[in-house]
C-alpha cells in the first residue's frame, strides 16, 4: 500500500520541479539565443544537455516532497493509527521505501557519475560555438548593420507590417578593399533569401551606384555614377551560419570528468607532491655539504690556499673559520658562490613549496567533486529518511504543508552543501567532511525523527503553525 502511494506524487513534483528549473534556464539565457539565427536542433540539443543538471536537484526535491505529502496523508486520514493497531512496526511499514530509496540512490549515483561528466562537457563545447557564432541577419532602422563581412548596411524606415520592405537603403560595399568603396543608395528595397537561406537577395528600386573606378577600368581616379530603376545584389550567408565543433574534443575540468578519471589525476598530484617534499629535503640534507673541488679555486680545500698562520696579515683575518688565510680576491670569490649558491636553494624551495601547495589545492579540489557526486546521490535516501517520520508526525499532507517543508530542508541542505564545497575548495575543512556534512545532519535528523515515531516518543515535539486544526475539528 504504502509504495503505491509514491509514485505518482515524485513523478509528479519531478515533471514540476524540472519545468520550473527549464523556464528558469530559458528565461536567463534567452538573450544570449535569440538572434544569433540558431537551428533549432542546436537550441534542443542545448537545452536536453541542461536537464541533466536539473535532474539532479529535482530528484532529491520530489522525494521528499513525496513522502512529506503520502505519509503526512496517511497520518492524518487515521491510516497510519490503524497499522500500528494491527502490530505493524515502523520498520516493517517503510523498508520498502528504504529499498526503493536504496535503488535510487544507486541509479543517481550512476547517473552523477557517468552521464551528468557528459551532459555537462557537451553543454560546454556547445556553449562556446553559440558565443562565437555570429547574430543573424537583422536589420533595425537608423543603426548601421555590419554583421556582413565587406558590407555595411544603414535603413532609415523598415515598415512594421512589411519587415522585409526597406525605405531609404544606403551600402558600403568594401569587397574591392576599403580605397575602392562602392556607395550605393536607393528609394526603396526588398530582402528575401535564395540558394536554400545561404544567400541573401536585396532587390533596390529608383537609386544610384558611386564608386571611385569601375573593376577592371584600369584607371584609379576615375569616377563613375550611375543611377538604376533597380539593382540587384547576392550576398553570401556563410559568415552567419553556425558552425559546430567537435562536442567529444575539449579540455575537460572536474565538473566534466568521471569519478575514475578524477581519482587518477589526484593520485599523479599525489605523486608530484610528494616528489616536491623529497626534493625540499633533500636540499636541506645538503646544505653546506658539498664536498670541495681542487680544480676550482673558489671551492678548493681551505689547506691549499691557506699560508702559514705566521703570514696572515691583518687585513687577510676574517672572523669566519672557513675564510681564514685566504687573500682578498679568493675570499670575495667565496663569498659571491656562497650568495649564489643560496639564491639558487632559495629559488628551489620555492618552487617546491608552490608545488605543493598547487598539487594540494587541485587534489582537493577533485577529491570535492569525487565526494560531491556520491553525497547529492545519496540525498535521495536520506530525504526519505527525514520525510517519512516528518510527515508521519505532523500528520499533514496538503500541499501546502508538504511544499513549504521540503523547500525549507531542501535550501537547508543546499546551503549547508554549497558551503561546504567553498570551504573545502579552500582548505578550511577537509573535502569528505564539506561534500557529506549535509548528509550527516540531515541523517541525523531523520535518525531522531525515526525514533519518536517508533517509540511514540517527543510528544512535546510539534511546530505550532503546522500542527494547528482547522475550526471544528477534533
Amino acid at each position: 500500500m504504502v509504495l503505491k502511494m509514491l509514485p505518482g506524487p515524485i513523478v509528479a513534483w519531478l515533471g514540476m520541479l524540472m519545468f520550473m528549473l527549464v523556464m528558469q534556464f530559458l528565461i536567463k539565457y534567452l538573450p544570449d539565443l535569440v538572434g544569433k539565427g540558431l537551428p533549432v536542433l542546436a537550441v534542443t540539443e542545448l537545452i536536453v544537455y541542461n536537464l541533466a543538471y536539473m535532474l539532479v536537484l529535482a530528484v532529491p526535491m520530489s522525494v521528499l516532497i513525496a513522502c512529506l505529502m503520502s505519509f503526512g496523508r496517511l497520518a492524518e486520514s487515521g491510516s497510519y493509527a490503524v497499522i500500528k493497531g494491527a502490530g505493524v512496526s515502523f520498520l516493517q511499514l517503510v523498508w520498502p521505501v528504504l529499498l526503493v530509496g536504496v535503488l535510487l540512490t544507486g541509479f543517481m549515483g550512476y547517473f552523477n557519475n557517468v552521464v551528468l561528466p557528459e551532459a555537462n562537457f557537451r553543454a560546454r563545447n556547445l556553449w562556446q560555438d553559440i558565443r562565437m557564432a555570429r547574430p543573424g541577419f537583422q536589420l533595425k532602422p537608423g543603426v548601421f548593420y555590419d554583421g556582413l563581412d565587406d558590407y555595411r548596411i544603414l535603413v532609415r524606415d523598415i515598415p512594421p507590417e512589411s519587415p522585409n520592405e526597406l525605405i531609404d537603403v544606403t551600402i558600403f560595399d568594401y569587397t574591392e578593399g576599403p580605397r575602392y568603396r562602392v556607395d550605393i543608395k536607393a528609394q526603396r528595397g526588398r530582402l528575401q533569401t535564395v540558394a536554400g537561406g545561404q544567400m541573401l537577395e536585396i532587390l533596390l528600386n529608383e537609386g544610384e551606384i558611386h564608386r571611385l573606378r569601375p573593376p577592371g577600368s584600369g584607371n584609379d581616379d576615375r569616377y563613375e555614377r550611375l543611377a538604376f530603376r533597380q539593382h540587384r545584389m547576392l550576398m553570401s550567408l556563410d559568415d552567419l551560419s553556425f558552425e559546430r565543433s567537435d562536442p567529444t574534443e575539449g579540455r575537460r575540468t572536474d565538473r566534466t570528468m568521471r569519478t575514475a578519471d578524477m581519482q587518477a589525476l589526484v593520485d599523479s598530484l599525489v605523486v608530484d607532491g610528494e616528489e616536491a617534499r623529497q626534493a625540499i629535503e633533500t636540499l636541506i640534507t645538503n646544505l653546506g655539504s658539498r664536498p670541495p673541488d681542487p680544480n676550482d679555486p673558489v671551492r678548493a680545500p681551505v689547506q691549499m690556499l691557506a699560508t702559514d698562520a705566521d703570514d696572515v696579515s691583518p687585513s687577510r683575518a676574517s672572523p669566519y673559520r672557513a675564510l681564514r688565510g685566504l687573500d682578498a680576491e679568493t675570499m670575495e670569490s667565496v663569498v659571491q658562490f656562497a650568495l649564489q649558491d643560496a639564491r639558487t636553494t632559495h629559488t628551489r624551495l620555492e618552487r617546491s613549496r608552490r608545488i605543493i601547495s598547487t598539487t594540494a589545492d587541485s587534489a582537493d579540489r577533485y577529491r570535492v567533486e569525487i565526494h560531491k557526486k556520491y553525497s547529492i546521490a545519496l540525498a535521495c535516501l536520506i530525504f526519505m529518511l527525514v520525510g517519512i517520520p516528518l510527515g508521519l508526525r505532523i500528520r499533514r499532507g496538503g500541499l501546502a504543508t508538504a511544499a513549504l517543508l521540503a523547500l525549507g530542508i531542501f535550501m537547508f541542505y543546499w546551503v549547508t552543501l554549497v558551503n561546504g564545497e567553498k570551504f573545502a575548495d579552500r582548505g578550511y575543512i577537509v573535502p569528505w567532511l564539506g561534500m557529506w556534512a549535509a548528509n550527516i545532519v540531515m541523517g541525523l535528523l531523520g535518525g531522531w525523527l525515526a525514533y519518536v515515531v517508533t517509540l511514540d516518543r517527543g510528544s512535546g515535539f510539534s511546530i505550532p503553525f503546522l500542527n494547528r486544526r482547522p475550526a471544528g475539528q477534533a
